[in-house]
């Protein structure tokens, strides 16, 4: 099986359990990140009316929530939110907890949407999946509008880790796994976690990645003892 489809399959295996892992190992407090991205952009764009929203690699779909919530909010129209994933488990789950979305199953290679047609795309914690990374960020720039945004939460690799990046790092390498494999009953999955953010980009790599697919970096900052980095980019 090739990489990408393992992963696919992995998605698959825990999408049950999915939901309780991530808030049981997070404490919830991935909420306060996710929605500090959405105000965030929401004030970048500066409309009152949106199109079209899409969120790659949705998984059970909680940031498609939180762009809708966040709209409310912010006193912003936004005329549909689009989930788009390969794994259809974690898309099934979506469905059911938030029926009146639009879903995809596709990869983010793949993005089953017309070319300049959503404001904004983000992506949360699903980018280190995606193997062919370059691919996806030229299809993310095909798929915004001129101007439109593109918004990455993400696990970035840390090569010179302060004493509480190490902490981070002893977490999610040794305690992590074991939270998520005794939920899930599936150790591998989990024992991926930290695996694929030793093996995922810097965020001064993700930033030069993001310039070249033609995006202007207009925000970047890393949360909680750099655990969780957002970074929001405007297509050129």
């Amino acid at each position: 099986m090739e990489k990408q489809e393992k992963i696919v399959s992995m998605f698959d295996d825990i999408a049950p359990t999915y939901d309780t892992a991530n808030r049981v190992m997070s404490m919830g407090v991935d909420k306060s990140w996710r929605r500090k991205a959405c105000d965030l952009a929401y004030g970048f764009y500066a409309k009152d009316s949106i199109d079209k929203i899409v969120d790659v690699a949705c998984g059970t779909g909680d940031m498609m929530d939180f762009w809708k919530k966040r709209s409310e909010t912010n006193g912003i129209a936004v005329g549909e939110i689009v989930g788009v994933d390969p794994s259809q488990g974690m898309v099934g789950v979506a469905r059911e907890k938030f029926p009146k979305f639009n879903y995809h199953i596709a990869k983010a290679t793949e993005i089953p949407l017309q070319e300049g047609s959503a404001d904004i795309l983000s992506i949360t914690y699903g980018i280190r999946n995606v193997v062919e990374r370059e691919a996806a960020l030229g299809e993310f720039n095909r798929v915004l509008k001129q101007g439109g945004l593109v918004v990455i939460l993400e696990f970035m690799k840390n090569e010179n880790p302060s004493l509480l990046g190490k902490i981070r790092d002893f977490y999610m390498n040794k305690i992590l796994p074991k939270i998520g494999g005794f939920i899930s009953n599936n150790l591998e999955a989990y024992e991926y976690l930290p695996n694929s953010i030793e093996d995922f980009s810097t965020v001064a790599n993700m930033q030069n990645e993001l310039e070249d697919a033609g995006f202007e970096i207009i925000y970047t900052k890393s949360f909680s003892m750099d655990i969780s980095t957002l970074i929001i980019a405007r297509k050129k």
